[in-house]
């Protein structure tokens, strides 16, 4: 199974993300992302991301080989489809955390993954975080929660909202929104079916 997390920025998602893998008896894979920037201090090839070069990564959106991508600030940041199909095909379920744009890439490429919006209490609540941060002027701030209500319109097109009023709730709601898709008959009617042929 795919899940995907995604939502505005700034709503948590790295931190709710990061609280679920925590959790002891978390069985699914987090997708390590390619990029085309250059390693920082301490970061690992194949750990904290597929580190390839410009050409390589825009041979692999020519033929078709990622799941999702974008560009920031000249450097490409995506998905590799060959290794999500991979690991979903070693019985793992995949856990994605992506902004909003990749996860509509996702959604009309893998339609039957689940999808996940993680959303702020209210924006009141989103512009305390920004400020909070202390890393941005206000009018950055302003314009970064005009985006997010753009963001949040998006919603319609997910199966699941979350509200990430405290992550412990958040991180409990997704674990249920996962115990329930793995018994969508859906997805266990094709091990019947197999064993009914056999």
């Amino acid at each position: 199974m795919l899940i995907v997390l995604s939502g505005p920025s700034v709503v948590g998602k790295g931190t709710v993300r990061k609280a679920l893998f925590d959790e002891p008896d978390t069985d699914f894979q987090y997708s390590i992302s390619m990029t085309t920037r250059q390693p920082r201090d301490g970061e690992r090839d194949g750990v904290d991301y597929f580190f390839v070069s410009k050409e390589q990564f825009e041979e692999n959106i020519k033929n078709g080989e990622m799941l999702e991508y974008a560009k920031y600030v000249d450097n490409y940041y995506g998905t590799p489809l060959t290794y999500v199909n991979e690991t979903l095909d070693s019985g793992k379920d995949v856990f994605l955390e992506i902004e909003v744009n990749g996860a509509m890439q996702v959604r009309a490429n893998c339609p039957d993954a689940v999808f996940v919006f993680l959303t702020p209490p209210d924006l009141m609540e989103l512009k305390h975080r920004l400020i909070g941060r202390g890393t941005e002027e206000i009018d950055v701030i302003n314009a970064r929660i005009k985006k997010a209500v753009s963001e949040i319109k998006m919603m319609r097109n997910y199966d699941y909202a979350v509200v990430n009023d405290e992550v412990a709730n958040a991180v409990a709601s997704i674990r249920t929104i996962i115990r329930s898709e793995r018994l969508r008959v859906t997805r266990v009617m094709p091990d019947y079916e197999q064993i009914g042929e056999e």
